[in-house]
C-alpha cells in the first residue's frame, strides 16, 4: 500500500463521513477519484448495497 499504515477517517478532506478520504489515503489515491469510483461502484451493483458498506465503515473505521 502506498499510504498510511492504518485505515482511519481523514478529518482534512471530509465531507460527509470522511470515509473516501480516508480510502483515498490509505490507497494513496486522490480523494475526487476515490468518491467518484465508489459513486460509481454503487451505482452499478444496485446502490443499496454501496450505502450500507458506507455506513459499516463510518462505524467501524476510527477517526485520525
Amino acid at each position: 500500500m502506498a499510504g498510511n499504515n492504518k485505515l482511519y477517517r481523514s478529518q482534512d478532506k471530509k465531507i460527509i463521513a470522511e470515509v473516501c478520504a480516508g480510502l483515498a489515503e490509505y490507497l494513496g489515491w486522490e480523494v475526487s477519484m476515490t468518491r467518484l469510483a465508489y459513486v460509481l461502484i454503487s451505482i452499478f451493483s444496485a446502490a443499496f448495497p454501496g450505502v450500507i458498506v458506507y455506513l459499516v465503515l463510518w462505524v467501524v473505521m476510527p477517526e485520525k
